[in-house]
Formats: structure tokens, sequence, C-alpha cells
């Protein structure tokens, strides 16, 4: 007797949602565009997706989480589901090899962006028979790590998608995918979970103060839990840095060093934050990102420029859809750390 799955592999706040997208699995588009801010579960979603429709014993639509199938998806054999996602994601997912050595010796770095030869290697696949007749499920992510060539590819494909297969894209920012190819996708946009809902779930991970990292991360609990796992405060040390250096204290080249050691999207994404509550405050209106730090940056919205607050956030902005390309760090974070304190120095008189 198989045994009910509660969630079926969906996060809590995912399960009213995915038993209503499940529903009717005979009129089910061919293609799905599952999108959301960064942290709210969009591959959980996807994955979990796949799971329940390949699951021969459903539970209200729901992966049972007890059949041979849902045995297979768990332990990643299953024959009509393909993972399709960058070297580097598989590798910090736990599966994969090591790189390989190029011709001068060196280890090559695992690619973070999936490959032409991924999206045609799913050809041969398309003309197997599948497991007891069911569906096949194809599953990319990050949708944004597909380049031209391999999303081209791809929209050749769904153009003409092979029989009883579905494929599910999971991605942040459908503006940064070929449009022609989000055309051919049934879009499904993932909320922001309830902020109780999102804050049990993360106490229930052992985070705490579940607000103050909520906060941080815009309202999404598995950034939230990803960055509390890795340690530190909720409010990074260079953007503590960056309100100190705004004081007077400190030095920019100290700054820009440490933005240079991190992740370029990461800090990009913590100075668009700060700039929200930086205009909510000159507004009137609470931070929402970093209310701890509403002491430190109540000065700094009551004297700053609105236009050069609006330049900072367009340049971020920019940077923000070029982060996986830059060429230099240190030169990018040099660049920032002018920029931003500019936009937070006093108005000019008469502005």
């Amino acid at each position: 007797m198989n045994t009910p799955s509660h969630d079926g592999g969906f996060l809590p706040w995912q399960v009213t949602a995915a038993r209503a997208w499940l529903a009717d699995r005979e009129r089910y588009a061919h293609a799905w565009l599952i999108h959301g801010l960064r942290g709210v579960g969009q591959i959980e979603f996807a994955l979990a997706g796949a799971a329940a429709l390949l699951c021969e014993t459903p539970t209200d639509g729901l992966a049972c989480g007890a059949c041979q199938a849902c045995g297979w998806v768990v332990a990643g054999n299953h024959p009509d589901l393909r993972r399709i996602r960058p070297e580097a994601t598989a590798l910090a997912e736990g599966w994969g090899a090591d790189a390989e050595p190029s011709a001068e010796g060196k280890k090559k770095q695992p690619s973070r962006e999936i490959r032409v030869e991924q999206v045609r290697g799913l050809l041969p696949w398309f003309n197997t028979a599948t497991h007891r007749g069911g569906w096949r499920v194809a599953v990319l992510y990050p949708a944004e790590a597909l380049n031209v060539i391999s999303a081209n590819t791809l929209l050749k494909i769904l153009e003409e998608p092979p029989e009883h297969t579905i494929f599910l894209l999971a991605g942040q920012a459908p503006d940064r995918l070929l449009p022609t190819l989000v055309s051919r996708c049934r879009r499904f946009p993932l909320p922001v979970p309830d902020a109780g809902a999102a804050r049990a779930w993360l106490e229930s991970q052992g985070v705490e103060p579940a607000d103050a990292w909520l906060s941080a991360c815009g309202g999404a609990p598995l950034r939230a839990l990803e960055r509390a796992r890795a340690g530190g405060p909720a409010c990074p040390a260079w953007l503590e840095s960056f309100l100190a250096l705004c004081e007077g204290r400190g030095t920019a080249g100290d700054l820009a060093d440490a933005l240079a050691d991190e992740e370029i999207a990461d800090w990009v994404d913590g100075f668009q934050r700060l700039l929200v509550d930086l205009a909510l405050r000159a507004g009137g209106g609470p931070s929402r990102y970093f209310p701890a730090q509403a002491a430190r940056i109540e000065p700094l919205a009551a004297r700053l420029d609105a236009r050069r607050l609006a330049e900072a956030a367009h340049w971020l902005a920019r940077q923000r859809r070029l982060s996986g390309h830059a060429l230099n760090p240190r030169f990018l974070a040099d660049h920032a750390v002018a920029l931003l304190l500019k936009a937070c120095a006093p108005a000019p008189i008469g502005a």
C-alpha cells in the first residue's frame, strides 16, 4: 500500500498552486516557463512537478513518493526524466565528475552555461518509447543559462514538440531569454510566499532571526536559508563597510577589495536593495530590506540627491544583466564604490 506524500516534494507555500497546476493533465501545455524572484523555489517546483508527472500513483495530483517511478526520480535514474543544467550547477548539486584538464594541463572551469550539445543530446531520447506509455519530462534550469545557440536549438525543438514530452524551464527573468523562446512556453509565475509561511519554514530549518534574513533577501526563503547557512550577518559585512565609509570611516580601496572577492550578482543585488531603502526613507517610508540599519540609513536618505541615486540604480540594473560576463571584477568594484559614494554624498547646493 502506498504511503501518501504530504507535499509531493513541493515547498510548503507551493502545494496549493501545484495541485491546481497539475489538475488537468489531458490539456497540459508541452512547455512551461516557471519563473520568479531568486530563492522562491522555481527549480524545486519544476523538479517536484516532473516527479508528479512521472509518478505512477499520484496523490491529489502530487508524487506519492512510494512507487517505483518516484524511487527512480530520487535516485536520479528515471528513464523518462532529463535534467539539463550547467556543469557548474550539476557539480554544486553533487552530480558529475571533476573538471577535465585542458590541453595546457590545467583543469577547465566548469561551464556556467547550458551548452548546445546538452540540448542536442535530447534528440535521440525523443525517439525512444516512454516508460509504460507515460510522460517524458525535460527540466532545464536556470533558463538564463541558455546561450544564444542553445536557446535557438531549444526553440526549434519547441516549434515541433516531440509527442508525450513536457519541457519545464525554471528561471528568474523571462526578459533575459529569447522572446521567441518565451512565446513557445506557457508562463507560470511563482510569487514571493506569505511572510508568515516563509518565516515558519525558515525557523523549522533552524534559521534565526528569520525575519532579518527574510527582509535582507526580499522575502525569498530559499535565498535566506542559503545565506544564513553560509555564515555571517543578514546585512553583509561589505554593505556595513559601505555604510561606515559614508560615515567617514574606512577606505574605498578596502571596500573594493571586499567586493572583488564576492560574486558580482550578490553585491549588485545587495546595493540595489540598499538604494530601495534609501529611496523609501527619503520619502518618509520604513526600510524594507535592512530595517536593523535604519538609524544609519536615515541620515544618508536625508541628504542624498535623487538624480544621482537614479543614475546609480540604472547602472546597477545594467550590471545585474551582465554580471556573468564581467572580465575584471576589481575594476567593476572600484567603479561601483565611486558611483555609490557619489550617489550617497550630500546633494549639491541649489539642486
